[in-house]
């Protein structure tokens, strides 16, 4: 159903008791959001805004509006200019934004909140990020909201005073690889490579695309090459183009070549092992990813959700290379392969 129709049958189901009202939409948004159905969840949000008295809906709009304007809206103006090239007149917009936020989603003593993006991520982060607050589902992507103000002040020479947005970026969604790597660049920047060292591990630890898995394998071989670790860095850089052969790959390799003074030669995978072993890490996934997205796609499978089975079903895939799961996707999805099924997507 889209989200129309979604909005037309829950409206339809109202009363004219307020609290009735109140407890089934609030009913019909746990179902949604359990789902995954992103439609279902802001329609269920259109209507709730709707059903409260005059004096809760000023102050929502206080809390998610600066100077009349949605949070949503004056990030993408701050994109926009961004992308114009005007960081430097996006500046004090992005701090406004960032002053906002720190007020209006500030952590208590009983609940916190975060800004995770799908049912996946909400999953994640309970399991490898234990919880005692209430944890609180922000409608608005507060981490990349950060994150693009960290990003503000980088460019604009302030890179030390980028960290500790980013950290709090981090607090708010911290199974989302786009906040960790805009500090790992921030720590290349600075030439900290200790810093930079945590922070990767902290990415893999919670990667679950090859992509970004390969972006933290190069991170590291930068860092080797930086700090004059030529073998180590060249094994790296390989285990970067085993799990996604990123384009540049090569020419940081020719680099390291060049730098090294001879040919670069190809590791065998225990050699690459053992090389990971040195900086206390292990090529592939997190077993805990795999197995969150398995148990995700399982239950999808068995509610007969079958767009958001496909969903994990494939994130699964590019985490495997099962063909078994390959096999399934196949069996719902039969023109699948015409498609990439690993995202060129360096966030997830």
């Amino acid at each position: 159903m889209s989200y129309e129709e979604i909005f037309a049958e829950l409206k339809a189901k109202l009363t004219d008791n307020v609290k009735e009202n109140d407890s089934f939409l609030r009913q019909e948004a746990e179902r949604f959001a359990r789902l995954g159905n992103t439609d279902g969840v802001k329609a269920v949000g259109e209507l709730l805004v709707e059903n409260m008295p005059e004096e809760e809906i000023e102050e929502i709009k206080r809390i998610t509006h600066l100077d009349g304007v949605s949070l949503d809206t004056v990030h993408k103006q701050i994109v926009e200019m961004i992308n114009d090239k005007k960081a430097v007149e996006a500046k004090p917009l992005a701090e406004r934004l960032y002053k906002k936020i720190t007020v209006e989603f500030k952590e208590t003593d009983k609940y916190k909140f975060v800004s995770t993006r799908n049912p996946f991520e909400d999953n994640l982060l309970q399991i490898l990020f234990k919880q005692d607050k209430t944890l609180n589902r922000s409608p608005f992507d507060l981490a990349i909201y950060l994150t693009t103000y960290a990003y503000i002040l980088t460019e604009t020479g302030s890179p030390y005073d980028a960290i500790p947005i980013l950290r709090r970026a981090i607090e708010f969604n911290p199974v989302d690889c786009g906040p960790m790597f805009e500090l790992a660049e921030v720590y290349k920047l600075l030439g900290n490579r200790k810093r930079l060292l945590e922070i990767t591990r902290d990415t893999i630890n919670v990667a679950s695309s090859p992509v970004a898995l390969a972006r933290c394998y190069a991170n590291m071989g930068y860092m080797l090459t930086d700090s004059g670790d030529f073998d180590d860095a060249s094994g790296f850089y390989q285990a970067s183009t085993m799990m996604y052969p990123h384009k540049m790959i090569p020419y940081e390799m020719g680099h390291l070549a060049q730098l090294k003074g001879s040919p670069l030669r190809q590791y065998t995978n225990e050699e690459i092992t053992k090389i990971f072993a040195k900086y206390d890490m292990k090529f592939g996934f997190n077993p805990e990813v795999v197995r969150v997205a398995s148990e995700m796609a399982a239950y999808y499978l068995s509610e007969r959700n079958i767009p958001n089975a496909l969903n994990s079903l494939k994130m699964v895939y590019n985490m495997t290379r099962d063909e078994n799961i390959k096999n399934i996707i196949l069996k719902y999805e039969p023109d699948a392969e015409k498609r990439p099924l690993v995202p060129d997507d360096n966030n997830n």
